[in-house]
């Protein structure tokens, strides 16, 4: 299924060209991104907005790093990027009087268990714990109840703290956070664990690792369509149908024998080659609508194939997804031979033209240090453009809006 399809391919899709309209080639160059996205895209935060970072005890984020410093190359990674971002980044301010918004660096999602996995349980209780010790400690959460506010929740689904989508709906975003705004990489639209005013990122992935794979652009792209990844979770969905909505099942049963399609569960070393390689890339949902696939493919300049209904998208009003990727509804998976193969070339050759863009590719990383336009400063671009705060924000002396007995009884216990 690995290598040895991988070659066998480009015959296939030659036998392949004698017989349709597709041609599998390389756009050359690049596409500045048109209109009010590019703009936004290469928007500079610096001098638009002020940032106060709470100094928590080291029990909420440094000593977990120090406990499991796995959690450092993990897809929820951001919270931990974001805060040593922010820690020396031109936004902060050391006076909260003049500040914009206030970050609380909680990292919720650092807690794993032996197979990696965040320890979801413990996240709302920890968040709780460092409201209650800001508030404590400052008077600033009291005056907005956390409507100035922003905490980063890079779960599967966000703030509601679980990776299966019935027990996500189930406990809801946390109450205590209602009010604060989410910086989270979830985004499905009309959802419970998507609150308005939340501002939707990319999953973490290594921008070091990424860069030391790259292969020269005149690459030929002789891959029509590839994947690596499960296609049905035994562990955690033994009856099959519920991972993904059915949608990588679905794919697999349909195109595991389709000699345009360079799919397995395998994960080659040369994945990352691979992927530069290839003309589409497929995004299927998993447990949640994203994956980390999203940020590879923009970065390698494989087309992705997004098939994830009603996804929210990373800075959906910076990067123009509509014109770089491919929308497949999730009940149309069984005809994606025939909808990827319809695509004429020159919209072919235009979406590769703009995923060449090096802005695009910027705004999905988080490098360390930060670089110009990359996915720190579209977060604080997204942060900016909700300034100035309204009036309403601000509670009267005594006032109460957020229930702290509301949740799960679990949530509600000591951290």
């Amino acid at each position: 299924m690995g290598n040895g399809r991988a070659r066998a391919l480009p015959l296939a899709l030659a036998l392949l060209l004698a017989f349709s309209d597709i041609a599998v080639v390389a756009a050359q160059g690049t596409e500045r991104i048109q209109g009010s996205a590019g703009d936004v895209l290469e928007d500079d935060p610096v001098g638009r907005l002020k940032v106060y970072v709470y100094e928590l005890p080291p029990k909420y984020n440094k000593n977990i790093v120090g406990r499991d410093p796995r959690c450092l190359k993990h897809m929820f990674a951001t919270e931990i990027f974001i805060h040593r971002f922010l820690v020396s980044s031109a936004v902060r301010t050391l006076n909260p009087e003049e500040a914009d918004w206030f970050y609380t660096p909680v990292y919720t999602t650092c807690d794993l268990t032996p197979w990696g996995h965040p320890l979801t349980t413990k996240s709302p209780r920890m968040i709780r714990s460092a409201i209650q010790y800001i508030s404590k400690h400052w008077p600033y959460w009291n005056r907005t109840e956390g409507a100035d506010h922003f905490f980063v929740t890079p779960h599967d689904f966000g703030a509601c703290f679980y990776f299966q989508e019935a027990k996500a709906i189930e406990r809801g975003v946390l109450p205590v956070l209602r009010r604060a705004t989410l910086v989270q990489t979830f985004g499905q639209k009309n959802h419970v664990c998507l609150k308005e005013g939340s501002i939707t990122i990319p999953p973490y992935t290594p921008p070091q690792k990424m860069r030391t794979h790259l292969v020269p652009p005149e690459t030929p792209r002789s891959i029509f369509v590839y994947f690596r990844g499960l296609f049905y979770d035994t562990s955690n969905d033994p009856e099959g149908g519920y991972y993904a909505r059915g949608a990588r099942a679905s794919v697999w049963e349909n195109f595991k024998n389709n000699p345009m399609f360079d799919i397995s569960t395998d994960h080659p070393p040369t994945y990352y080659e691979d992927m530069q390689r290839s003309v589409f890339c497929l995004c299927p949902l998993g447990w949640a609508p994203w994956s980390p696939r999203l940020v590879e493919a923009v970065v390698f300049g494989c087309i992705p194939v997004i098939i994830a209904d009603d996804i929210v998208l990373p800075f959906a009003d910076a990067i123009p997804w509509e014109e770089i990727g491919v929308f497949v509804a999730e009940d149309d998976v069984t005809k994606l031979d025939t909808i990827l193969t319809s695509i004429p070339m020159e919209e072919i050759l235009r979406k590769q033209r703009l995923l060449a863009n090096p802005s695009m590719k910027q705004a999905m990383l988080f490098p360390q240090p930060a670089e110009p336009r990359d996915a720190f400063h579209q977060i604080l671009n997204g942060l900016a453009r909700k300034l100035p705060h309204g009036k309403g924000v601000f509670l009267k002396p005594g006032q109460k809006v957020l229930n702290w007995t509301e949740g799960a009884p679990e949530d509600l216990k000591p951290w």
